[in-house]
């Protein structure tokens, strides 16, 4: 009777409790299976993800030798992912799984919230949607199997947000509970791991205060919000400082221009037009009040920094896509609604069909994700090739010095090989890349005692010119003195083989 008078056909039967189970189990698992497919991506792993495997299999005090002259910000997940290497080994599966189940917890925290915030029976298929919503949407299909820390960074912003809107219905009328401190403390201590994976999700407080905002919380609740978020900032300022004398490691990053924000401009407005579909409940939190600040707050708020420092990047706000798939979850919750008016039956297949044409609609680019082609190189790929073409007495060269990274991701491929320009080792100079000598005439004289030279940059299509004059010096010795007997190009990384030529020995 309860459903005809509601006009939406119930899940399967279950109890309240299991059927509450089945809304966030759903998800997780559905987004595990996800991740899982095609996790190694045919045993290729990039650049990014090799700076994550070479320190991670370094000691513990290497790494922190290293943290105090770069990567600091990632500093926590370098001593997490080290602890899974030793343990369970260094591999493509070690080194992403960490992902695919931060991005399924992440997936259990939308649908938990974006059931609670519907009212009705359609927030059981608004979580269900929201949370299998998650793991389609582009940015998450691609850190969903990145050994890089941004997935993490958004279970924590998912458990944050959840616990935040627990709070809020802890207090009726807008009053704190007499037992919420646990919750708060719990609060603080997920936006703090947060920090430390990576600072800049602490753009998710000012976020969560235009939830505070929009819900017109009253001063308590506000009180507490404001000394659980004072703590966790307090907590991370010593990194984000420190990590400031850093800065020169995201230099690289291009300053913001328009067409870098129109990917953004289409999520924000995706996001706003399923906002139109809920129907908040005046002072209380909904989907919309929670949803849309999570979604556009870290966006324009990145680009605020970026106007000062360029850090344009999505990943850095990987974690605002939770606001965008509640979003969508709350328009599906409203297509429940609208077709259970006329046929509460097929109101009960709204949600499936709708993931299922997301999930055939995107299917060409989740095929491409999973393939060495979705990124920029393949260090693995181009350390088989050095495998094959190097001999005895052979020597190598890296350009620019970051390429040696695939010798440090695969050193057995490189047995064997000199490597003659290479001063002191990434562990024993505390860096990524090791640091290199930078006398042209040492150098110089290096080079000329080789027979052979392995040559190991970036392929045609990706390369840049370097500025480094040790660089400069590689290159015009390999072309005055040298010439090119082999040559392979493959997934984004290059080898050549060079043999001193007969005049010049």
């Amino acid at each position: 009777m309860t459903s005809v008078v509601s006009g939406i056909s119930p899940p399967p039967r279950t109890s309240p409790d299991g059927r509450r189970h089945i809304g966030w189990l759903i998800p997780v698992v559905w987004t595990l299976g996800l991740g899982l497919w095609g996790l190694s991506r045919q045993d290729s792993v990039w650049r990014d993800e090799a700076a994550t495997w070479q320190v991670a299999r370094r000691s513990t005090g290497e790494i922190w030798h290293m943290l105090g002259n770069v990567d600091a910000v990632h500093g926590l997940y370098y001593l997490l992912m080290h602890g899974l290497f030793e343990v369970f080994g260094a591999g493509t599966a070690t080194l992403r799984l960490p992902s695919v189940l931060a991005v399924a917890a992440a997936a259990g925290c939308v649908a938990a919230l974006a059931r609670r915030l519907t009212p009705g029976r359609a927030g059981f298929w608004a979580g269900l949607g929201a949370g299998m919503a998650l793991g389609l949407l582009p940015a998450v299909q691609f850190q969903l199997q990145e050994g890089r820390p941004y997935a993490l960074v958004a279970a924590g912003a998912g458990l944050s947000t959840l616990l935040l809107v627990r709070r809020l219905e802890d207090a009726p009328g807008g009053r704190p509970g007499r037992r919420g401190w646990p919750g708060w403390s719990a609060y603080a201590l997920a936006v703090l791991v947060c920090a430390l994976l990576n600072w800049l999700s602490l753009l998710i407080l000012p976020a969560h205060a235009a939830t505070l905002w929009w819900v017109r919380a009253r001063r308590g609740v506000l009180g507490r919000w404001a000394l659980a978020s004072g703590g966790a900032v307090l907590g991370a300022l010593p990194l984000i400082l420190f990590s400031r004398t850093q800065s020169g490691q995201v230099s690289w990053i291009p300053p913001l221009t328009w067409s870098m924000l129109t990917g953004p401009a289409i999520l924000l407005a995706l996001g706003g037009a399923c906002a139109l579909l809920e129907r908040p409940r005046a002072g209380r939190p909904s989907v919309t009040a929670v949803g849309l600040p999570l979604l556009v707050v870290p966006f324009v708020a990145l680009a605020g920094l970026s106007l000062v420092q360029p850090l344009f990047l999505d990943r850095y706000v990987l974690f605002s896509m939770l606001g965008l798939a509640l979003l969508i979850g709350a328009a599906l919750g409203a297509g429940v609604r609208a077709t259970a008016r006329r046929s509460p039956r097929a109101a009960t297949l709204v949600v499936p069909v709708a993931i299922t044409a997301a999930l055939l609609a995107m299917l060409p680019m989740e095929l491409g994700r999973r393939s060495p082609a979705s990124r920029v190189d393949d260090v693995l790929a181009v350390a088989d090739q050095v495998a094959r073409l190097k001999g005895a007495g052979d020597a190598v060269l890296y350009v620019p010095a970051a390429r040696r990274d695939t010798a440090l991701v695969s050193p057995g491929d490189f047995a064997g090989l000199a490597d003659i320009a290479l001063a002191r080792s990434p562990a024993a100079s505390g860096t990524l890349k090791g640091v290199e000598d930078e006398d042209p005439a040492r150098l110089r004289a290096a080079m000329l005692a080789q027979r052979r030279i392995l040559l190991v940059t970036d392929a045609a299509k990706v390369a840049k010119p370097s500025g480094a004059e040790r660089d400069r010096v590689k290159a015009a010795v390999l072309r005055e003195h040298f010439v090119a007997v082999a040559d392979r190009q493959v997934r984004g990384r290059r080898v050549t083989v060079y043999e001193r030529t007969p005049d010049t020995r």
